[in-house]
């Protein structure tokens, strides 16, 4: 049985509610504040791990940035390929599994954003992940990564929550696994008569098993932020940064 992760199909059938258009008004903001994280200026060399169909990939050439975006799913890199030649910007996007994409000293910035971290059974694939971003920044280079932190998440955990859009239902469960190791979620899909479920199983972070991950695999300062905006990461957090 394929992985949720790994099949095309969940990423298709959800693209509408992964990425609605108050998502992609937010990505101009969403990379203000990671250029003021990142302190990088115009023509930097910036990688988007997980770039899905472009949203910050996009905005960082808008603002002169050479940039490679990488995604494992050829539908969404296809529609990022379209908005950057429609608009006339030079970007690289590569189809490959952020396990395996490595480019040793090639970025001076690193994000990775969107909750697109832990998605994997084995926490030797998330170090893995975190030695490649390492790997492929060079010496003084920074990355980004921001998602749901354990801490925030126990603070406005609900156990479900459905969705309605012009006829299209979707209905959410989640259930707290392993310790807090890990959340496993269900989501349903009714449309036209017809039902979809997956079940995503992701691994939860805290602020220090997130730092000591990222210091595990080569990086010298780690600092933690309650949200892009650069809050701290302390009892009003509302991402993991």
């Amino acid at each position: 049985m394929t992985v949720w992760h790994e099949d095309d199909r969940f990423w298709e059938l959800f693209a509408p509610k992964l990425f609605t258009g108050e998502h992609w008004e937010h990505a101009s903001r969403e990379v203000e504040q990671a250029i003021a994280l990142l302190e990088v200026r115009p023509g930097a060399r910036v990688l988007d791990l997980c770039c899905g169909p472009g949203r910050h990939a996009l905005e960082f050439a808008r603002r002169g940035y050479r940039v490679t975006g990488v995604d494992r799913t050829e539908k969404y890199l296809e529609a990022a390929r379209e908005k950057a030649a429609r608009e006339g910007l030079d970007i690289e996007f590569v189809r490959e599994d952020m396990r395996i994409f490595r480019r040793a000293g090639a970025f001076d910035a690193v994000i990775n954003l969107y909750t697109s971290f832990g998605y994997f059974e084995d926490p030797a694939d998330d170090r893995r992940v975190a030695e490649n971003i390492f790997s492929s920044l060079t010496d003084g280079g920074k990355a980004v990564l921001e998602m749901m932190g354990k801490e925030v998440l126990s603070r406005v955990f609900r156990e479900r929550d459905w969705y309605e859009k012009d006829g299209v239902f979707l209905l959410e469960e989640r259930a707290v696994d392993s310790g807090w190791s890990r959340i496993r979620n269900r989501w349903i899909l009714i449309r036209d008569g017809g039902t979809s479920e997956y079940r995503l199983d992701l691994r939860l972070y805290s602020g220090t098993e997130l730092s000591s991950l990222l210091f595990s695999s080569g990086f010298r300062s780690v600092e933690l932020f309650g949200h892009l905006r650069g809050i701290p990461y302390d009892q009003g957090a509302e991402r993991l940064v």
